[in-house]
């Protein structure tokens, strides 16, 4: 699957046989989903304030949040009934990365958050309305159109480390504004699959706390998302 902390191998890993009382059901779960909502955009504007002031902890958000919430996600991949305790941590060390970031871009930052929750509800207008559905066709297009973007990515990481950056794609030229336009729709896509996951779990009376780690799941395309369409807009505002 294209999001690698959300996928069919998610709920097929979980021990069914055992007894975990209440059941996942798709509107508890999008409850949780505002509830870490909530507390990313609390820690955002935190981390927002604490740059702006000046803070002198300030330089250390986006590193410490980054690397924070990486750890939380690694431990859920392993031990998902801690999601509980996990997503919630996720979301606010990711705020405050989050929040330090679009402090950089300020009025840039308030548009990327729009158009993020504006696609977020169109995405899932269309899942509902069956206008696009995660068929197996879908998920191998999207999961191979995101992996060529990781491949991207990771090229551009380890070049960077040597001095050595890739042309056009990054830059605010009419190639790199494309390149953030296909990635931004690959990223909007994957929220289809995220929904549909979410669904199937429900369906397959997945333990209660599968809530919490689906919810951490779509999280974690809601943040890539906004901050492809952040690199978008900061694109177009340089053309």
């Amino acid at each position: 699957m294209a999001n690698p902390a959300f996928s069919e191998k998610t709920f097929t890993k979980i021990n069914f046989a055992q007894e975990y009382g209440d059941v996942m059901t798709v509107q508890s779960t999008l409850t949780k989903v505002g509830i870490l909502l909530f507390i990313l955009l609390a820690s955002s504007a935190v981390s927002w304030i604490g740059l702006l002031e000046g803070w002198s902890i300030a330089p250390m958000l986006i590193p410490a949040g980054c690397i924070g919430g990486l750890l939380c996600a690694i431990v859920l991949a392993f031990k998902k009934e801690w999601a509980p305790q996990l997503a919630p941590t996720y979301a606010l060390l990711e705020g405050l990365a989050i929040g330090a970031i679009s402090a950089i871009f300020q009025d840039l930052a308030f548009m990327a958050a729009g158009l993020t929750f504006g696609v977020v509800l169109i995405m899932w207008f269309l899942y509902k309305t069956k206008i696009l559905q995660a068929t197996q066709r879908f998920i191998f297009g999207v999961t191979a159109a995101t992996g060529a973007i990781f491949l991207v990515y990771l090229v551009t990481w380890i070049l960077g480390m040597f001095g050595i950056s890739i042309p056009y794609i990054h830059e605010g030229g009419k190639i790199g504004i494309i390149f953030s336009l296909v990635v931004v729709t690959i990223a909007a896509m994957n929220l289809i699959i995220d929904f549909h996951l979410i669904e199937q779990g429900a369906a397959m009376r997945a333990p209660k706390f599968m809530e919490w780690y689906s919810a951490f799941g779509l999280m974690v395309t809601i943040i890539w998302l906004y901050l492809e369409i952040l690199k978008l807009l900061a694109k177009i505002s340089r053309k």
